[in-house]
């Protein structure tokens, strides 16, 4: 019996233990599953450096000053973002990994651009791994610089500014391309992964409104927007197709109520909106919007006919 109890004793010991599957970052969920980011998707480089958006909890990257006056090394806060980086899609309730060696790539380019990959956080234009090695020759190695653009624009923080569609920058901070929507929408897809993964909120009605807002924001048809973000993950097309419907419907809705208000009479917009017990400033921005459709639409249709060759009369 002794013998029983100690065999009992120890099962229930064990079976509190952690498992391997409960220290790894828990599964993204089946509707909220993002395509991989393309190696060179928001950095480009040379020799087909890979060098994805990314971003991370770098926050701590201020240019701190010590006590004699000297600016502080940003090694800690490099540390904070490479922990970020190795750490994100783990939740609250699980053990966090133990920190990776910081690259001294990293914290060099934290010191020599600490408006780039400093406190603050700004999309990198592409072409930025040629600049750095034009810049520094004897500063980085080609493969470590590399490395450490890797870990940088992986980071959640990183990938945050991507998803807001912020401005490509230069060596100078200066802006010099717009974001391409499509990174723009591979970025919203990681970091909705990310935070899922350590959410207990479904947080998809939310992306799919920022996906909706960047299809607006992108300038493109639906049919446009579909074609350049769509992959072969089922689960992210179809998430692309309920954005594509959210934003049809709301399409539609604008549409209507245009021509409810025109219908209305002079009334003001005020008016309009208290006689529909609605907000005035989304009955504004809903009206704003319709009528930008409906003079792109306009514009479009009269180029077309204006490219179309006049015919003549056949000559007998």
């Amino acid at each position: 019996m002794i013998e029983g109890f100690v065999a009992l004793l120890r099962h229930t010991m064990t079976d509190h233990l952690p498992t391997p599957d409960q220290t790894a970052a828990p599964a993204a969920p089946q509707g909220a599953a993002a395509p991989a980011l393309p190696e060179n998707a928001f950095a480009t480089s040379a020799a087909g450096t890979p060098r994805p958006a990314g971003a991370s909890r770098r926050g701590g990257r201020g240019r701190g000053r010590k006590p004699g006056g000297g600016s502080a090394a940003p090694t800690a806060a490099v540390a904070a973002t490479v922990a970020a980086t190795a750490g994100d899609g783990t939740s609250a309730a699980q053990p966090r990994r133990a920190p990776r060696p910081v690259p001294p790539a990293l914290e060099k380019l934290a010191e020599l651009y600490p408006q780039l990959f400093g406190a603050v956080f700004l999309p990198l234009k592409r072409g930025i791994f040629q600049d750095l090695l034009a810049a520094h020759p004897e500063a980085f190695e080609r493969e470590a610089l590399k490395l450490a653009l890797g870990i940088h624009t992986r980071s959640t923080r990183y990938l945050q500014c991507v998803a807001a569609g912020q401005q490509r920058h230069d060596l100078q901070g200066q802006p010099v391309e717009a974001m391409a929507p499509e990174h723009v929408h591979q970025a919203l897809l990681e970091v909705h992964r990310r935070r899922q993964g350590r959410s207990s909120e479904d947080l998809l009605p939310k992306l799919r409104a920022r996906i909706v807002a960047n299809i607006e924001a992108s300038g493109l048809s639906r049919e446009e927007y579909a074609e350049r973000v769509r992959t072969r993950d089922e689960a992210a097309n179809a998430l692309l197709d309920e954005a594509l419907a959210e934003l049809a419907a709301k399409i539609a809705r604008e549409e209507a109520l245009l021509r409810t208000f025109e219908a209305s009479g002079k009334k003001s917009v005020d008016e309009f909106a208290d006689m529909y017990g609605m907000d005035p400033r989304a009955v504004l921005r809903s009206l704003h919007n319709a009528r930008t459709r409906a003079a792109a639409a306009a514009e479009v249709a009269a180029e077309a006919v204006t490219e179309v060759p006049p015919t003549t009369p056949d000559a007998t």
